[in-house]
């Protein structure tokens, strides 16, 4: 696929994304990409105070919640074990030009190893004291894991444009990945989705959103 197919966007607080051809609409917030991945995923599931996080990714996109928390487990000198899944994968060129001059070892070493057609097996590196494995498989059908999510980051496309993983029933399989204490979050703040996690049975908070949204949401297995 062609970078031309996938427009680069610059956003206000000068980091990039693309709009999704498939979904029409832009991978992340064109208000602030990395603003958005610290505060909604990164701090909204208390990831940057974690000691060892375990993060389950629903969307890895242009991978900049990855690098966000990348950046995070770095600067603390904490261990980070990373999965996530991509139905959709973009293109390599798109992923570099999106992340620019930001090349930690873990992301390069990913992108070393990104696949140039469609792909079948999942990829996994460890670099940098990060271990990260992306699915290029549907999510929905997908084996989670169990009871091992510190932090799952739900950021596929919008509830109107990618309705499936905001369903209830998928919405309960998430859970089913938390470790106890964990956390969900997203930048949706949709009634039924705030619905879908608490019939889960997740304890779920507003928050503040990003610029560009009031609001977002992050749920808690308590127990």
């Amino acid at each position: 696929m062609p970078t031309d197919d996938l427009p680069i966007i610059t956003t206000p607080d000068g980091s990039r994304t693309a709009l999704s051809a498939r979904y029409g609409e832009a991978y992340g917030s064109r208000h602030g990409a990395a603003t958005q991945a610290r505060h909604v995923f990164v701090e909204g599931t208390g990831t940057q105070e974690h000691p060892a996080p375990r993060v389950l990714e629903v969307g890895f996109g242009l991978g900049v919640n990855f690098r966000a928390t990348v950046a995070d487990a770095a600067r603390r000198g904490a261990p980070l074990a990373y999965v996530a899944w991509e139905f959709d994968p973009a293109p390599v060129e798109v992923l570099r030009e999106v992340a620019g001059a930001d090349m930690p070892a873990v992301w390069a070493a990913l992108l070393a190893r990104w696949p140039d057609t469609a792909p079948s097996a999942p990829v996994h590196v460890e670099a940098g004291g990060v271990a990260v494995t992306v699915h290029f498989a549907d999510v929905l059908e997908a084996a989670l894991p169990q009871d091992w999510a510190t932090a799952l980051y739900l950021d596929g496309f919008s509830p109107t444009r990618n309705p499936e993983v905001w369903t209830p029933d998928f919405v309960a399989r998430l859970a089913g990945a938390l470790a106890p204490g964990g956390m969900i979050a997203t930048y949706s703040a949709a009634g039924h989705v705030r619905r879908a996690l608490e019939a889960a049975g997740l304890r779920v908070e507003r928050r503040p959103g990003a610029p560009g949204k009031r609001e977002c949401l992050r749920a808690i297995r308590v127990a």
